[in-house]
């Protein structure tokens, strides 16, 4: 046997070997390809007449959903679309919902209304972008998504022409989509936990479903879908400030932990939705829409957030390094000079003026954009007739350096039992 022959016949005896590995390799591989490509069925919902469905309730649920703030510019027409969305991925641009016949929704019928908001589909079968929240809207009864088409189908036509995106390459590619649901989306409707009470599970139905609270609450992953394992633990996303310019907000931890709501009980969390306000807190920023929205809230409906909330798995505590923060004795200097009179030495707050700075969710959050934000333009509070006990406080963005509202911010986040980290000038830089 000549040398040649003998690699051939080696080669041979490894290939035997080999090939069924290799075989079956493909055979998964092709498989799994097949599985992430195959279509994605959308089950033929139970006819409308079936429901037990109105325009009123429909016009509740739109109220509680907050659709008028994504779909609503301000002075424009309502539900037009128009609003603008600065993403990671580029600029959205939300659409007109409106029962018009060529800009809106006016041709569509009601299984493509609920192939939008169960499956995030369109009714030429393209994919529509999660900006629209259909991956908390998919929780909702058919009776409710049946009274939400009666309602928009109800409401006058408006002839606006929608917006087209500016995303980046490749995320302006809708088929990618199909992924990303598969990853990330699930059409299941909500289910009642028989072991909990009917206020309970009222309350995460709506927060889980129609008032999408985790949509802003939620942690995101990088491909921009929802940390449930952090469910309600505080998230982050850009809108507007002040000054018109978009910037990075911090949405609070709404869960009863240490960083959260802890301090708050099931009545100051009702107050502050129906109200916009309670002993702890005023609202104020992009909250100011979605206060919009829960304004209108029923007492029962509010109470059983509440509930829902108040009874949610804490998020985990931190360990206290406020020690070994620098900054922390300058910012006690520049908080004793711009903000002790108000908030009083002890961070406790007046009724007549300064909010409690004690247990605060805004300075805990694991991000502080929102009280940068907050110290540089003011608490921008919402529009009369909205109007609150307390002294409005001033932007101290022309007041103070980069350098004081980092110390005073780290000083805040160390401070009055809230543990957070330092804030550098770079960060408060970049809200500027």
């Amino acid at each position: 046997m000549t040398e040649t022959s003998g690699v051939q016949a080696t080669r041979r005896r490894w290939w035997r070997r080999l090939a069924p590995a290799g075989l079956l390799l493909i055979a998964v591989a092709g498989g799994a390809a097949a599985y992430a490509f195959r279509p994605m069925p959308i089950p033929t919902p139970t006819p409308l007449q079936a429901h037990d469905a109105t325009i009123a309730k429909g016009e509740y649920l739109a109220r509680v959903s907050n659709c008028a703030a994504c779909h609503t510019v301000p002075g424009g027409e309502d539900f037009a679309g128009g609003v603008k969305f600065e993403t990671p991925f580029g600029v959205l641009y939300s659409t007109n919902i409106t029962p018009d016949r060529k800009h809106g929704i006016g041709r569509w019928n009601y299984e493509q209304f609920h192939a939008s908001m169960k499956h995030g589909v369109r009714p030429d079968g393209a994919h529509l972008y999660p900006a629209f929240p259909y991956t908390s809207f998919a929780r909702l009864n058919d009776a409710d998504i049946a009274s939400l088409y009666l309602y928009f189908t109800s409401i006058d036509p408006v002839a606006a022409a929608n917006r087209e995106n500016r995303l980046i390459f490749p995320f302006d590619n809708r088929s990618l989509l199909h992924f990303w649901k598969r990853l990330f989306h699930t059409d299941e409707a909500f289910a009642s936990d028989p072991a909990k009470s009917a206020a309970w599970n009222r309350g995460a139905y709506l927060v889980e479903g129609a008032a999408h609270c985790g949509a802003c609450h939620t942690p995101r992953n990088l491909l921009g879908g929802l940390d449930k394992g952090r469910a309600l633990h505080g998230g982050t996303y850009v809108d507007q400030v002040a000054s018109g310019a978009y910037r990075t907000w911090a949405a609070v931890d709404l869960t009863p932990g240490q960083h959260g709501l802890k301090g708050w009980s099931a009545d100051d969390i009702a107050l502050y939705l129906i109200n916009g306000k309670n002993s702890h807190s005023v609202v104020h920023g992009p909250m100011n829409e979605v206060f919009r929205s829960t304004q209108h809230l029923t007492k029962q409906d509010a109470a059983a957030i509440a509930i829902y909330l108040k009874g949610t798995d804490p998020s985990p505590a931190r360990l206290d390094l406020s020690r070994f923060r620098s900054r922390v004795a300058s910012g006690e200097v520049v908080y004793t000079v711009h903000c002790g009179t108000c908030h009083l030495p002890d961070g406790k707050g007046d009724a007549g003026l300064g909010v409690p700075l004690r247990d605060n969710a805004v300075i805990a959050a694991k991000d502080p954009a929102s009280l940068i934000n907050v110290i540089l333009y003011g608490p921008d509070l919402p529009p009369p007739p909205f109007a609150s006990n307390r002294t409005t406080m001033k932007p101290f963005g022309k007041r103070l350096s980069d350098e004081d509202i980092a110390a005073v911010a780290t000083y805040l986040r160390s401070s009055f039992g809230n543990n957070a980290s330092a804030v550098t000038p770079d960060q408060v830089h970049q809200q500027r």
